[in-house]
């Protein structure tokens, strides 16, 4: 499990749609995360999901009023914007975004976020017509214009029957955007070359050669640079793994494919990571039809792929200007000792050792487990973390040598 949220303050805002019980699960899953979430409810939304479910899930007290009793000298409608992060508001009913837009501050939720100067994250959800209308296309565009982030609804069935947008976004696709809001911008004005997943090179219409690579770590690494503000252009090979919002994908099959996109969008990188396993050798012969079965001994004859690592170090060496060049290394043993020897032989600025010996670490896992080289000398032993905080990690080690 990943922690980046950890004791990031969100205050959850929940108006009244059928969505609101898809915000209870969100709950439970931000603190899971290490968030801590303070949730405030309008009165519409106490018809869905009562105040008591949020308070067990948040562990936290939930604000219902703007003048109860009870927080009579703590001014919530104030201090609960003041007192947090970022403010999340999901569901946010048609209702709910047009007070917004108008600047009404006339129930606890209004005038929190009116009051508040925290990032203002804003998750509509309604009937299709509802959000299609151009009254609240227009409030929506009202909140954008006021620096709120809006996050666009899924398209489906939705609880009415009908078809079309208007259903919650997904909650991964929420969950990039939260840390992206929290996130320091200290890449922004960076652009950044990522390379991921594995090469495909073809022996016959059926048959490949390729290897285990999924391209988690390069889409991971592609992902955290997007949420801290660079450009980024990933370079995939082929894979399954839904491409990071905001991000430019370049589908690559084969290494010679990698070869030339790396080739021509490289000179005007800043940064660049070369995260993939590409295939060292390719057949050296293509054959149009499917090869039967022959003798049992059948022999295949190989062919060198570029080394696209090793190129673009040669020509580091020459040129006057050259992106930050990051490289992969999959060992299974000797790690420091080959690490040093590639940082050295491809004239990289740092290197990420992957130790692909262990079975919770490396090829189509969520975790990994690193070792950072860097061309100063320095050595940076990583335990076992998620992908996403290997790629945060490796990016704070790019920043200190920029």
């Amino acid at each position: 499990m990943s922690f980046l949220l950890t004791d990031k303050r969100i205050l959850l805002g929940v108006s009244g749609g059928i969505a609101a019980y898809k915000a209870a699960d969100w709950t439970r899953r931000l603190r899971k995360e290490g968030a801590v979430v303070t949730v405030m409810m309008t009165r519409a939304a106490q018809n869905f999901v009562t105040p008591l479910t949020f308070a067990a899930l948040s562990g936290n007290r939930v604000h219902t009023a703007m003048f109860a009793p009870e927080d009579a000298e703590a001014m919530p409608h104030i201090n609960l914007g003041r007192n947090c992060d970022m403010i999340l508001l999901a569901p946010a009913t048609a209702n709910t975004i047009a007070r917004l837009a108008q600047g009404l501050a006339d129930d606890l939720t209004s005038a929190v976020i009116l009051a508040a100067q925290a990032k203002v994250l804003v998750c509509p959800a309604m009937n299709s017509a509802m959000y299609q209308h151009p009254a609240t296309q227009a409030n929506l565009a009202r909140l954008k214009e006021f620096g709120y982030t809006v996050i666009d609804p899924a398209c489906g069935e939705l609880a009415c029957g009908d078809q079309g947008p208007g259903r919650l976004a997904d909650w991964e696709i929420v969950r990039q955007e939260i840390i992206a809001v929290l996130t320091p911008q200290d890449l922004r004005g960076q652009k950044v070359l990522v390379t991921a997943g594995p090469t495909w090179e073809p022996l016959d219409p059926v048959r490949l050669l390729t290897n285990r690579s999924s391209g988690k770590m390069g889409y991971a690494l592609a992902a955290a640079a997007r949420r801290r503000g660079a450009q980024v252009v990933l370079v995939s090979g082929p894979g399954s793994i839904t491409p990071p919002a905001g991000v430019e994908v370049l589908p690559v099959v084969s290494a010679q494919e990698m070869h030339a996109a790396v080739s021509q969008r490289g000179p005007e990188m800043d940064v660049m990571i070369m995260a993939a396993a590409v295939s060292d050798y390719r057949p050296a012969r293509y054959e149009a039809r499917k090869i039967k079965k022959g003798t049992p001994d059948a022999a295949l004859a190989l062919a060198a792929n570029p080394d696209i690592l090793r190129e673009l170090g040669e020509r580091k060496k020459t040129a006057r200007c050259f992106p930050l060049l990051v490289g992969f290394a999959a060992e299974s043993n000797d790690h420091l000792e080959e690490g040093r020897r590639k940082l050295a032989a491809k004239n990289l600025d740092l290197i990420a050792i992957n130790d692909i010996s262990a079975e919770d670490a490396g090829f189509a896992v969520d975790n990994n487990r690193v070792t950072l080289l860097d061309r100063n000398g320095a050595v940076e032993e990583l335990p076992l973390l998620t992908k996403e905080e290997v790629a945060h990690r490796i990016l704070n080690t790019i920043l200190r040598l920029i």
